[in-house]
């Protein structure tokens, strides 16, 4: 976990309960180069992170209500459509959904959310900490424009910026393999081609077989 992530979790009963179960000298070294090297200033994403963003159709995205109380959403798209904006912004384009507006109702008492990245074929997940501001589209034309899905028709109502915090990268312990069709469509490309040759070959030897049988004495049991 990165110093400046786990700066931000490590709450005073998040400190306690690892001191319970005995985890809090391994963490707390990681406090350390944190507070020695980088100061806790806001994590800039990277080369790594910019392609892992970029290849994702869906994150799952976290809010606190006034109540206290977490609510988690997916949003899905066009691998992409979540914008690196720059190195500490992500953004994306807000259509019209279910209309009960939770998330955006959250983020105007408590802006702080958490999103979860999930690469599932390849055992890869990306969480990031972060502060959301929501634009009405009508006020920002040119962000909107900016962060349109291309080919996609419906009206944007309003556009999302994600300041990051921090971020950081998850081991693939328990990650479930799962693929999505084009992800599929790439994996299984050698086996299609595999076949089509197959079955080429297949037609070849046919054609030899019924030329070998239509010539006397050509037994295609017994010709060599």
């Amino acid at each position: 976990m990165s110093s400046k992530y786990l700066h931000i979790a490590t709450t005073p009963s998040v400190a306690a309960a690892q001191e319970h179960y005995g985890s809090a000298a391994e963490w707390a070294r990681t406090g350390e180069r944190g507070r020695s090297g980088e100061n806790f200033q806001r994590q800039r994403l990277g080369p790594p992170e910019r392609e892992f963003i970029a290849a994702r159709d869906g994150f799952y995205l976290a809010s606190v209500s006034e109540t206290g109380w977490p609510y988690v959403q997916y949003r899905g798209g066009p691998a992409g459509f979540l914008r690196v904006v720059d190195d500490a912004t992500l953004g994306y384009a807000d259509f019209r959904g279910n209309r009960q507006y939770i998330t955006t109702g959250n983020v105007q008492a408590n802006d702080r959310v958490s999103l979860f990245l999930m690469d599932y074929a390849h055992r890869r997940r990306l969480k990031i900490l972060g502060r959301m501001r929501i634009i009405d589209a009508v006020d920002d034309p040119p962000l909107r424009d900016r962060l349109a899905v291309p080919g996609y028709t419906d009206r944007i109502e309003r556009v999302v910026l994600i300041t990051v915090e921090a971020f950081d990268w998850n081991c693939p312990q328990h990650i479930t393999p799962r693929f999505t069709e084009a992800e599929l469509r790439v994996a299984l490309e050698p086996m299609r081609d595999e076949m089509a040759a197959l079955r080429l070959e297949n037609k070849r030897l046919r054609r030899e077989l019924r030329t070998r049988a239509a010539v006397p004495g050509g037994d295609p049991a017994t010709s060599t």
